[in-house]
C-alpha cells in the first residue's frame, strides 16, 4: 500500500486550479502508475480524476519514495485551455501509425521534390493515376 501526502499546496484562482507538490512512499513497491495516482488524488480531493494532471516524478536514490507534482483543475474546459498540449497527450489513448517506417521516409523524400499545395497531394494514394 502506497502513501501519499501532498505539500505545498497552493490554490491558483487566475489558473483556476489547484498545485502541490506529492509525495510518494512506496517502500518495496514499484512506483505508483499516473493513473492510480490520479483516482487516489480524486478521492482525496473530492473531484473527477479527468481534471488531475500529474507530472515530474522522480524516484529518490534506494527507492521506496518519489516526489513529482500535481495539478488540479476546476473543471476539463479549464484544463483544454490552459495546459501544453504534450502534457494533454500523454494521458490521451494512443493512435495507431498508418503506413510503415519505410512508406513514410519515401512519402518525405518525394515531398521534398515539389513545392506548395502539391505536397499535401502527395500524402493521398492518387499517385501514379491510380486511386
Amino acid at each position: 500500500m502506497a502513501t501519499i501526502r501532498t505539500r505545498k499546496f497552493i490554490t491558483n484562482r487566475i489558473l483556476s486550479r489547484r498545485q502541490m507538490v506529492v509525495d510518494i512512499i512506496h517502500p518495496g513497491k514499484p512506483n505508483l502508475s499516473k493513473d492510480d495516482l490520479k483516482e487516489k488524488l480524486a478521492t482525496m480531493y473530492r473531484t473527477t480524476a479527468d481534471v488531475i494532471m500529474p507530472f515530474g516524478f522522480k524516484t529518490d536514490f534506494g527507492g521506496g519514495r518519489s516526489t513529482g507534482f500535481a495539478l488540479i483543475y476546476d473543471n476539463v474546459d479549464a484544463l483544454q485551455k490552459i495546459e501544453p498540449k504534450y502534457r494533454l497527450q500523454r494521458f490521451l489513448p494512443k493512435k495507431d501509425k498508418t503506413g510503415g517506417r519505410r512508406q513514410r521516409k519515401e512519402l518525405k523524400n518525394r515531398k521534398k521534390k515539389v513545392s506548395g499545395k502539391k505536397k499535401t497531394e502527395l500524402g493521398s494514394c492518387k499517385r501514379n493515376g491510380r486511386s
